[in-house]
């Protein structure tokens, strides 16, 4: 492995142009005028593979935006990886507060500035060039690998689980690996092996068939927007435990080993409290708040509309209103029946004075693996070669609903070996990576294949 880790060290500087370029296509997913852009970072990123090395890499057409496939499958009896990532970005607002044009990749004190530097082009750029120090090195890699890069992550992954039905047949496998998340704090590395699943929806209440004037009509039918307010303020209790009946009933329970790890680690909650510029923190009773943001259920009011909010003043009562919540859920909630019960709940709690619709917009399971998996511990010391630093096992408060779709339909353990910081700001102006861990990542991944690769 010296070879290839020499190689990464004198080509680090050329990583970083090459990322540049790569960080440069604007490919917004969630806007159509962005589409051609969309398109041609697929393209791109087809032929990075070729250049690194890689084989039959294709696009694979979809009702919405190509998958980008590739393989390397010489490494004989040595175990498959799937490696799953994303080249599509999200939308750019608002743009006012970017000090750096986002598609203008700007190093910074030691961090690159741009949208997808850390979300998600960064952590598969990594990927690509341990591949290409591997075979430039070695003439081979250790494991055998097939790549599947999607360009609608981040409006859904509607095209995913479509194209992973038609092409089941291609993807037998050993081990799944997304390189989508962050490490726990800077200079501390980590391994997430759990994520939150979602429950989305969408309340609609209407009273009358439209807006009314309040002098005339008031006191004579109920104002939709009060009426909402009393339904989520009925979803929680003063502690913040949610109040719908049975949602707790699947919850996986904390074990007394996880709630120690977590107490180990360097978090500070008044620290945590002024970074996000709150009073004071708040959530359920009876956990930290570690445990609160990982493995506890939440339920929280997204948006909210009713009535006239411009300037100045306009007396109505609002024919309608309307609020977007969401559900993280934690292992063994299944999102389809806490849909239910909140539906339930929001029927039986509503008044007869407004009419009442509950839309179901987004689903994605809760996903937890076993940090004692062979391929968990061989990717905890890939990170340890690469960091100097044996990684911290986390769990993320997040959502990456296809790894439920990867377990379900190929039976795989899943590895998340991120590199990102918490301070990235992904989905926000000014996203960045730290280049040091985009370094170290690219050496942790060479490591990966390797250890993986000793596992036949």
């Amino acid at each position: 492995m010296d070879s290839v880790v020499d190689f990464i060290n004198i080509n680090r500087d050329r990583y970083i142009d090459e990322l540049k370029e790569y960080l440069s296509i604007p490919s917004i997913s969630a806007l159509p005028d962005y589409a051609p852009e969309v398109i041609r970072c697929a393209e791109w990123t087809a032929d990075e593979l070729r250049r690194v090395g890689l084989e039959n890499v294709r696009l694979v057409e979809t009702a919405g935006y190509p998958i980008v496939c590739a393989e390397w499958l010489h490494a004989g009896e040595a175990p498959t990886i799937i490696f799953y990532g994303h080249y599509d970005v999200q939308p750019v607002d608002p743009l006012d507060k970017w000090e750096t044009p986002p598609f203008d990749a700007t190093v910074r004190s030691g961090e690159l500035y741009a949208r997808g530097a850390a979300d998600d082009k960064g952590q598969i750029f990594m990927h690509f060039k341990a591949i290409e120090a591997c075979i430039k090195q070695k003439g081979l890699l250790p494991v055998n690998i097939k790549l599947i890069l999607e360009g609608e992550e981040e409006v859904g992954s509607e095209n995913l689980d479509p194209f992973l039905r038609d092409h089941s047949s291609e993807y037998s496998a050993d081990v799944l690996v997304i390189s989508d998340t962050p490490m726990f704090d800077r200079g501390v590395p980590s391994l997430c092996y759990g994520l939150r699943g979602l429950t989305y929806c969408q309340i609609d209440l209407r009273g009358t068939t439209s807006d009314l004037h309040s002098g005339s009509f008031g006191g004579t039918v109920a104002n939709p927007a009060f009426v909402l307010t009393q339904l989520l303020a009925q979803m929680k209790d003063r502690s913040g435990r949610i109040k719908i009946p049975g949602f707790y009933d699947d919850v996986l329970p904390l074990r007394d080993e996880e709630r120690a790890e977590y107490a180990r680690l360097p978090f500070n909650d008044q620290r945590f409290c002024k970074e996000l510029g709150s009073p004071k923190l708040f959530g359920e009773k009876g956990f930290t708040t570690l445990e609160r943001m990982w493995a506890r259920p939440t339920f929280e009011v997204n948006g909210f509309y009713s009535g006239f909010t411009e300037e100045g003043a306009k007396t109505v009562i609002p024919a309608v209103a309307m609020a977007k919540v969401s559900m993280r859920l934690v292992p063994n909630q299944n999102p389809e029946r806490v849909g239910d019960l909140f539906e339930a709940y929001v029927r039986k709690t509503a008044p007869r004075t407004v009419d009442v619709s509950v839309t179901r917009m987004h689903t994605g399971k809760p996903w937890m693996t076993d940090f004692a998996n062979p391929f968990v511990q061989a990717a905890g010391r890939a990170i340890e070669r690469g960091f100097g630093r044996k990684p911290v096992f986390t769990r993320e408060g997040g959502s990456i609903p296809i790894i439920a779709s990867f377990e379900e339909r190929f039976g795989l353990p899943a590895v998340l070996f991120g590199i990102g910081l918490p301070d990235e700001n992904a989905h926000a102006p000014n996203e960045k990576l730290d280049l040091d861990n985009f370094h170290r990542g690219v050496i942790s991944v060479a490591a990966l294949y390797e250890e993986i690769g000793a596992l036949r």
